[in-house]
């Protein structure tokens, strides 16, 4: 007799939970050595196994370029728990002696974690280290399209954990993938927190359950390049940016914004790179191509080469080519164009100065952008600030990559495949999420300043008891004295 799929995921997601909950009434009890040792265990297994999750993912979603998904990998495992294995997460982690208090790191419990197919090893590796580097317990729901390679990921990193000696079931990854299962996760009653990566439609479902969540919204990025600006880096960086892996990082970038003086010998630069510069009619089918008609991506485009896109567009472009460049005038829902492209077309303005290039970049990350990330090429201090300050995103990339430096690869920023998007963007956070964000702090607080006196009294006789305004404003005055008296 055939099950029903949904019934399964169901119950698959409940059973997944229940036992998470059990391993980690175990796992909080651990001491810092032994949650070291099975992170350590755990990051080098992933490691060594990048290149083989790289091709599993790779083969099951279509999606990017192999090489590139095993340094993804490689990033998420070693890197980020680089990032991580000096920080202390058990026990007394900061004592403040003259404000006689002590931090005491206290884990959130099971976490749901949803994971992209865009990145759907490096997100699973990434989000496992710092989960149990914080001494949660963590159930995986992943993509319906990379569900095998997820899964994978998952075995090898908890077989690892429990050779170094983590309890079952510590990290468990849900293999019968459905909505209402998916949904069933999010929603039992001992998962404590939802760790969303991935589409706004799985980020809004992971806010809607009730319940704290880290989501990220979409990434429009604007590379804008100025005057000053090293020109060959910049273009040699922004094509090789948005060509790794095909452009599967929403932190890559999705157009250049140019400043005029410099726009032509920009491109020129950008061509030598692999740059294809689209007509005008190559630039409407690709209108036509990438998205629908309610302003959705065509799935069937994210993540292929772009000698793939151009195909299916029904033009053919040189096999040097790494990305396809469409000259744009405006920005918004007129501009199909204008919006985040999962793939190997990159957006090309012309602005006559960095004042109308400011303006440009926030036009576009206000259309489906907000909050996460603008990049800029410059030398001259007082455009980068300007840059820095001006704009409703919280990374600005200054002379890198957008996809390797938004995650903090090729930056001082925190390395993460979940990059907050702040209230701005509908994001609890703007931040780089990492260990920090999965445990909470428990502050024991001694007393450094005794009660007034006026706290300390007992009950007054009926006589004594204040009667008019003036009495009360007295008594007032008189407490504020004494307490400006005992903090002298």
């Amino acid at each position: 007799m055939a099950l029903d799929h949904d019934l399964l995921s169901i119950q698959e997601a409940r059973d997944l939970a229940d036992s998470a909950y059990q391993a980690q009434l175990i796992w909080k009890h651990a001491t810092q050595e032994e949650v070291d040792r099975v992170c350590t265990a755990m990051a080098d297994a992933a490691y060594a196994a990048s290149a083989q999750l790289g091709q599993m993912a790779h083969d099951e979603t279509g999606f990017g370029i192999v090489a590139h998904k095993k340094l993804k990998n490689e990033f998420g495992s070693r890197v980020v728990w680089e990032s991580i294995k000096d920080i202390k997460t058990v026990g007394i982690i900061h004592h403040d002696p003259q404000r006689r208090i002590y931090d005491i790191a206290w884990p959130v419990g099971v976490i749901a974690a949803l994971i992209p197919s865009t990145n759907p090893t490096s997100t699973a590796m990434y989000k496992i280290i710092i989960a149990v580097k914080a001494r949660d317990a963590m159930v995986i729901a992943p993509h319906p399209s990379a569900a095998r390679c997820t899964y994978e990921t998952t075995r090898i990193m908890q077989q690892a954990a429990e050779k170094a000696g983590a309890p079952p079931n510590l990290i468990t990854c849900m293999q019968h993938i459905s909505l209402p299962g998916t949904q069933e996760l999010l929603k039992h009653k001992f998962v404590r927190l939802i760790l969303a990566t991935g589409g706004s439609a799985m980020v809004k479902v992971a806010h809607s359950v009730g319940k704290p969540a880290y989501g990220v919204g979409p990434g429009n990025v604007p590379a804008y390049v100025d005057r000053s600006a090293d020109l060959e880096k910049a273009a040699r960086y922004i094509v090789n940016s948005k060509a790794f892996d095909c452009s599967t990082i929403c932190a890559s970038e999705q157009s250049v914004i140019a400043d005029q003086p410099i726009a032509d010998k920009l491109k020129q630069l950008m061509i030598a790179e692999g740059a294809y510069f689209a007509s005008e009619e190559q630039t409407d089918r690709l209108r036509k191509l990438l998205f629908h008609p309610n302003g959705a991506i065509n799935t069937a485009t994210v993540g292929k080469p772009a000698q793939t896109v151009a195909g299916m567009a029904g033009f053919s472009i040189p096999q040097s080519a790494r990305v396809i460049v469409t000259p744009l005038q405006i920005t918004g829902q007129d501009e199909p164009l204008s919006r985040e492209k999962l793939t190997t077309v990159l957006a090309w303005y012309e602005e006559d100065g960095w004042e109308a290039g400011c303006d440009r970049s926030i036009e576009l990350i206000m259309f489906g952008g907000r909050g996460h990330t603008q990049v800029i090429h410059a030398t001259d201090e007082n455009v980068i600030m300007a840059f820095g300050l001006e704009k409703p995103v919280f990374r600005i990339l200054v002379n890198t990559m957008g996809t390797l430096g938004a995650v903090g690869l090729t930056t001082g920023l925190m390395p993460s495949m979940t990059l907050g998007s702040g209230g701005v963007g509908g994001s609890i956070t703007g931040d780089n999420i990492t260990v920090h964000h999965l445990y909470n702090i428990k502050r024991l607080a001694y007393e450094t300043t005794p009660p007034p006196q006026a706290a300390l009294r007992g009950p007054q006789p009926a006589s004594a008891a204040v009667s008019n305004t003036q009495d009360i404003e007295t008594l007032v005055q008189q407490v504020v004295q004494e307490i400006i008296n005992q903090t002298k």
